[in-house]
């Protein structure tokens, strides 16, 4: 979802968003297809929703221009109360959109109660269709189905300051196993600076190091999902990031119980020397105490030159179930999730766009984006795709694994052991 920019939200994230519980059933369409009247369009507010506005208004104004007797009502959700809106709107048709925009990681749980329509055939048969970077598209399927169109990715990468770096003589991490080095030499030559600012409430900082070495959050089979958080690889990744929240990197009484938010915010203080961050934070960060002193590059991953898996997170434009004017509602979700409109909402919002040739422009013209871009390049990943995950989410099953091993309540076989073992039951429920 907006995991990128209300949690980072992640994410979230940073963290995290809590799904929307499943209804029993979705809104039944009516088997209609109108072709003019009313289009209901939602998607999320913003701190700064201007610029966005602006945006959507100009798609607005072409798409009633070239539909006669067609009008575009679009309102804009806040994304803290979004569960509650589109839970009545799954239930009740004549409160729901035709379009709306979502979080990714919403979409197995909206999908289950039957919100939103299957699109896969309208996207495949799609001329720009063909150029979405196929690692962003799975985002948007469950079960092999597309259920939505990304309208922007973000992904994270390893901020650092290029200041300290210089006067310490120091050079950016080119393996995950350097970065806790690194880092400690930092804070032992200024101690008054974290050598990393990370967090064990930061799930999509921290699963990168997981996946670099091997590890998985959940197996799936069969339809059927298992925790795979206590495998060896994945341990192997627990105890990597956990390595970070020491007192002689980032002292775990400070930097325990901080999630995305609260890591990048320590970098924007000038409070650290490295943070893990996201595209969507540069904005931020360019207005922050340690603006013109920064640099990005990738995430390392396990050997030298190969890049750690990052989360993709980001929003969906999808076409809800019961919709009376499907037609019109996939022609206005390819027109503002379509290229011209992502890049313009870059301009706007700077949304990382999700179709390969219109992220190569944006490369081009802006150096910033290039590790982003090459980070969703080496293979993103993303969170379990079933409607059981908002329930890991809302209990904040890997956050608290995260902390305990952090704060040395438990070791990282107890800690991932517990965390399976709740994930299982969440699975099995």
């Amino acid at each position: 979802m907006r995991f990128v920019r209300f949690a980072v939200v992640a994410a979230v994230g940073a963290a995290v968003v809590a799904g929307c519980a499943p209804v029993q059933s979705g809104p039944a369409s009516s088997g209609s297809d109108e072709k003019t009247g009313q289009l209901r369009v939602w998607l999320f507010d913003e701190v700064n929703r201007g610029p966005k506005e602006a945006v959507v208004k100009e798609a607005v104004e072409e798409f009633q221009a070239a539909h006669s007797g067609v009008t575009v009502d679009v309102q804009y959700v806040q994304v803290q109360t979004r569960a509650e809106r589109f839970k009545a709107a799954f239930s009740d048709p004549k409160s729901a959109p035709d379009v709306a925009e979502f979080g990714n990681t919403d979409l197995a749980g909206y999908v289950a109660a039957g919100g939103f329509a299957d699109i896969s055939g309208e996207v495949s048969g799609w001329d720009e269709g063909a150029d979405l970077l196929p690692a962003v598209l799975d985002t948007a399927k469950v079960d092999g189905k597309v259920y939505g169109l990304p309208w922007y990715v973000g992904v994270r990468a390893l901020y650092y300051r290029t200041d300290v770096f210089a006067e310490l003589g120091l050079t950016p991490p080119t393996t995950l196993a350097e970065i806790a080095p690194l880092a400690r030499r930092v804070r032992a030559a200024k101690p008054d600076l974290l050598g990393i600012s990370v967090g064990g409430k930061y799930t999509y900082g921290a699963m990168p190091f997981v996946w670099a070495k091997g590890g998985e959050i959940a197996e799936e089979e069969g339809g059927k999902h298992t925790a795979a958080i206590d495998s060896e690889q994945a341990r192997q990744g627990v105890a990597a990031y956990t390595e970070l929240l020491r007192d002689d990197i980032c002292p775990p009484a400070q930097c325990a119980g901080n999630g995305g938010d609260a890591s990048v915010e320590a970098f924007r203080a000038g409070k650290a020397a490295m943070t893990i961050g996201g595209d969507f934070n540069r904005k931020s960060v360019d207005e922050s105490a340690a603006a013109g002193k920064y640099a990005v590059v990738p995430l390392p991953g396990e050997t030298a030159g190969s890049i750690a898996p990052a989360f993709s997170g980001g929003n969906l434009l999808g076409v809800m179930s019961g919709t009376e004017r499907k037609t019109l509602a996939v022609e206005f979700l390819k027109l503002l999730g379509g290229k011209q409109y992502q890049q313009k909402m870059f301009t706007a919002m700077g949304n990382l766009p999700t179709f390969a040739d219109v992220q190569a422009e944006v490369a081009k013209n802006d150096p910033f984006e290039e590790p982003f871009i090459k980070t969703l390049s080496a293979g993103a990943r993303f969170v379990p795709v079933t409607a059981d995950w908002a329930e890991i989410d809302a209990q904040a099953v890997l956050p608290t694994m995260f902390q305990q091993v952090a704060t040395g309540a438990q070791d990282v076989n107890t800690a991932t052991t517990a965390a399976a073992e709740q994930m299982n039951a969440a699975f099995g429920s």
